[in-house]
């Protein structure tokens, strides 16, 4: 019984992530490229299939290491909002020239395609956060 009630709660996380990902994807004007990219997937089939598997109610399965690319990207978008009072500043912020990232927007940086890429952009924007409630 256990068991049925840890896999229903992992199935619903995984469609929750997926739902959050498209949001902000489409939040931050994503091609289908670059959304494969941060998510970490080789095939923009996948996403169509996400997209389907959502609107008919199936299960999606994500590997551990694209949910915590989403984990990363949601948590991203989240401290952006905290950070910026409006909608333009959150969403424009992440295609912005940075110095800390080599002149680079955090776009970018994440558009490398490593998982390290999105910590490291989270790890910033944490740490800017600190030093704003300090």
């Amino acid at each position: 019984m256990q068991v049925d009630k840890a896999k229903a709660a992992g199935a619903n996380l995984n469609r929750v992530a997926v739902k959050l990902f498209f949001a902000i994807a489409e939040e931050w004007s994503l091609t289908e490229a670059q959304q494969c990219t941060v998510a970490g997937l080789s095939s923009r089939t996948t996403l169509r299939n996400w997209r389907l598997k959502l609107e008919g109610g199936e299960e999606i399965k994500l590997s551990k290491d694209t949910l915590e690319r989403l984990s990363y990207i949601s948590g991203i978008y989240k401290s952006l909002q905290i950070l910026f009072s409006t909608p333009d500043q959150w969403r424009g912020w992440i295609r912005k020239p940075n110095r800390d990232f080599g002149g680079n927007s955090a776009l970018d940086h994440m558009l490398a395609g490593r998982v390290v890429d999105l910590a490291d952009v989270r790890r910033y924007l944490d740490g800017w956060r600190g030093d704003q409630y300090v």
